[in-house]
């Protein structure tokens, strides 16, 4: 299916809906339970890096256009957003979360501390799993078949909801820690670098939420440390 996508003011762009087309594979192979998974908040300065694992039952996969608005999170609106992610928490056999804090983040480095996220949230699921279709990374040491997908939030049905679900809790956190690290403005920017971010951490320096090793917060919060590199 394909979809127009309003950019700017009078400008418009088509994309392709996710699709089916890898569960159906998987499903004509006999495989039973299949879980998309992804994350939201790798590139972020500050707060958890959240996975969610998102398993849809054989009469979604077989009938999507229920699911028809469910798209790669980047393309859809907050409202959106969270449209789908009730839409799929009521739709979906199993969903499962997994969160990993700032300084876990700093200690273990951003993408093993993702594929620890994927982790959890996998083994949150409340069913059994039978295959994985995971957006960009692998987990390694896991007898389940499973595939990477390069972009698998835009062309795979079961990532693109695993992406909202995962976006859509970890904004819900940002906003939380908005009124526990009030000055930083993090339900407007859920951690990520903005201009009004920046503008924070140079006036408030960082908090317990910041990734600390983060090399632009570092710059910004120690250009000492940087000018000696």
């Amino acid at each position: 299916m394909v979809r127009v996508l309003l950019t700017k003011p009078g400008e418009v762009s088509v994309a392709m809906a996710p699709t089916t087309q890898y569960e159906d594979q998987l499903c004509r192979a006999g495989y039973g339970n299949i879980a998309g998974i992804d994350e939201a908040g790798r590139g972020c300065w500050a707060g958890p890096v959240v996975a969610a694992a998102v398993v849809l039952p054989r009469e979604v996969l077989t009938q999507p256009m229920c699911l028809a608005d469910v798209d790669d999170s980047k393309r859809l609106n907050a409202h959106q957003r969270e449209t789908m992610y009730a839409q799929i928490y009521a739709l979906a056999t199993g969903i499962g979360l997994g969160i990993v804090p700032a300084y876990l983040i700093d200690t273990m480095g951003i993408v093993p501390a993702t594929r620890l996220a994927m982790m959890i949230a996998l083994l949150s699921l409340p069913c059994q799993v039978d295959a994985l279709l995971i957006d960009a990374l692998v987990l390694p040491g896991l007898s389940l078949w499973q595939r990477s997908l390069i972009k698998g939030d835009a062309s795979c049905l079961s990532i693109a909801a695993a992406s909202i679900v995962a976006k859509v809790s970890r904004d819900h956190l940002l906003c939380t820690a908005d009124s526990a690290y009030p000055g930083y403005g993090f339900a407007l920017h859920k951690g990520y670098g903005t201009v009004a971010h920046q503008r924070a951490l140079r006036r408030l320096g960082p908090c317990a939420f910041h990734r600390w090793t983060f090399r632009p917060v570092t710059a910004l919060c120690y250009p000492e440390l940087e000018a000696q590199e």
